[in-house]
């Protein structure tokens, strides 16, 4: 048997994945978005003929396809078109300024840029300069025209459903994801498809998602957590998906309730925003049985709320970034309060350690950095080969992430390095002092930061929504802090706000609220 031969028949790639689930269930609804429904017949169909239609724009091996975008239909069949080209998909964050995309652009070196009408006009600018040779118009959620000057999805689709027969194994690069980070620039995560794979059986196991799911995908698919962690997975399985680029409450509700959605993931600050909404408690969630929650721990008043709100649903906690696909651990629904504020146990296909700078295994409740090793892991970092290094010092990656782990193997996310807040020479991690705030009556949201201060070095300040009908006042506060706090970790200032910064997929944006209150302790 030549070796062409033996790579074709033992292949395992994302585009591949597809196809077998549509072999298994072709009538079974794959996709649904805004008027759009396709079987897995049909959306398979769809993404060989868009592959097709990529091919004659001259997209092939290694190509870079940059996609600008919200969720919608034709951004799932980008996905597995490109896959299917063995082209790599280069997803860029839609609220980045056009020069922020325009330097992912040059740096991915991508070929074609993908976009929808509401993000025509930012795509246009940040692609001059670029190698992008060609502007390829999506359809979105909501009927719309093909952006002038852009070439149409459905014009791509008239060239047949047969994409060109490449050669493709597991190892070849499937997508570069550009990491938000704390740097000037943002890095290029390389990560193969046996890479995002590995990661999928995990997501399989550890976070069951299974045949039988009716999933809401509502987070920006741009980010690795939904595309890989929820989105790739259930096609795997052949579940039935939901798509909304609008993650608005009211939004959530109403198509939680009349899809009979059973399996949905957001972060805190999505789940907070859907308790207090005021068509909560009217809205039917019976259905809803699986809940997932990433990107910061759920404070523990909010856990048991949501629990005593919604006691069908089971919880998941997983945590990780981008470079591992971006899964590394998991708390599951049995450990929720019994472990409440644990990012849990490493997942099926990973080996996690807790180490000092020296890279020796810290002691049990020691903190230190937490390190991985998987198969789930990046390449290294497009262009970068110095970042590269640094992160596999040692043999192992680097999350950046400080940690301790307790007795079971449980571990607790102390702090990202830069958000651990020196004051007066002690270390306050800001999680805690964030749980202590959560427990006070009327407090909706908080992020806890640290800025410059002239005494202190760092100065530690709340930033604190109240909850509606609720007036908080900062003495009363702090007041409450002091009563669960040591006196070093109590805020100096606290500071009431309307709502608090966040990215499309709900994370807390703490840089930006440093920036904003930088010169606070200046005068």
């Amino acid at each position: 048997m030549n070796s062409a031969m033996n790579s074709t028949l033992n292949r395992q790639t994302l585009g591949d994945l597809l196809r077998r689930t549509a072999q298994r269930d072709p009538h079974k609804l794959a996709i649904r978005c805004g008027s759009s429904d396709w079987t897995y017949r049909e959306f398979d169909d769809v993404s060989n003929r868009f592959a097709a239609g990529l091919a004659t724009l001259g997209v092939g091996i290694g190509d870079r396809v940059a996609v600008l975008a919200r969720n919608s239909h034709g951004f799932a069949a980008l996905r597995f078109a490109v896959a299917r080209l063995g082209a790599v998909l280069v997803p860029i964050n839609f609220m980045l300024s056009s020069g922020e995309a325009n330097f992912i652009l040059e740096h991915s070196g991508a070929k074609l840029l993908c976009t929808d009408s509401g993000l025509a006009d930012l795509a246009r600018s940040a692609s001059q300069g670029t190698a992008v040779q060609q502007l390829v118009w999506l359809p979105g959620e909501d009927a719309s025209d093909p952006a002038p000057g852009m070439t149409a999805f459905d014009e791509l689709l008239k060239h047949g459903n047969t994409p060109p027969d490449v050669e493709l194994t597991g190892s070849m690069l499937a997508q570069i994801i550009y990491t938000s980070g704390t740097e000037s620039r943002p890095k290029g995560a390389m990560l193969s498809h046996d890479a995002v794979i590995s990661e999928y059986v995990t997501c399989l196991v550890d976070v069951e998602i299974a045949h039988t799911d009716v999933t809401l995908h509502a987070l920006p698919l741009y980010h690795c957590a939904q595309l890989d962690v929820f989105f790739g997975p259930c096609i795997y399985v052949g579940a039935s998906n939901i798509i909304t680029g609008k993650p608005t409450a009211d939004n959530l509700l109403t198509m939680l309730a009349r899809e009979g959605i059973n399996s949905f993931f957001a972060p805190p600050t999505v789940w907070i925003a859907l308790l207090r909404a005021p068509q909560f408690d009217a809205t039917d969630l019976s259905k809803l049985r699986k809940g997932y929650y990433g990107a910061s721990i759920m404070p523990v008043a909010v856990l048991k709320e949501i629990q005593a709100r919604l006691p069908q649903v089971r919880l998941w906690n997983l945590y990780g970034q981008t470079e591992i696909a971006p899964m590394a651990t998991v708390l599951k629904p049995e450990d929720q309060l019994r472990k409440a504020g644990s990012a849990g146990k490493q997942a099926l296909n990973v080996e996690t350690r807790v180490v000092d700078d020296a890279m020796r295994d810290v002691a049990v409740g020691v903190i230190g950095e937490i390190v991985h090793r998987s198969p789930h892991l990046l390449m290294g970092y497009f262009k970068d080969e110095e970042r590269t290094r640094a992160a596999f010092e040692g043999g192992w990656f680097h999350s950046g992430d400080l940690g301790q782990m307790d007795d079971e193997g449980f571990i607790t996310v102390v702090d990202r390095k830069k958000d651990m807040i020196k004051t007066g020479g002690e270390n306050v991690a800001s999680r805690e002092v964030e749980e202590a705030l959560y427990k006070i009556a009327g407090v909706s949201e908080v992020a806890v930061i640290g800025l410059p201060h002239p005494k202190w070095i760092e100065a530690v300040i709340a930033v604190v929504v109240a909850k509606p009908g609720y007036t908080l006042a900062e003495a009363d506060v702090i007041a409450a802090c002091s009563q669960n706090l040591a006196h070093f970790k109590v805020p100096k200032r606290v500071m009431l706000t309307d709502a608090l910064p966040k990215n499309p997929s709900g994370k807390l944006l703490k840089r930006q609220l440093r920036q904003k209150y930088e010169a606070l302790f200046k005068n």
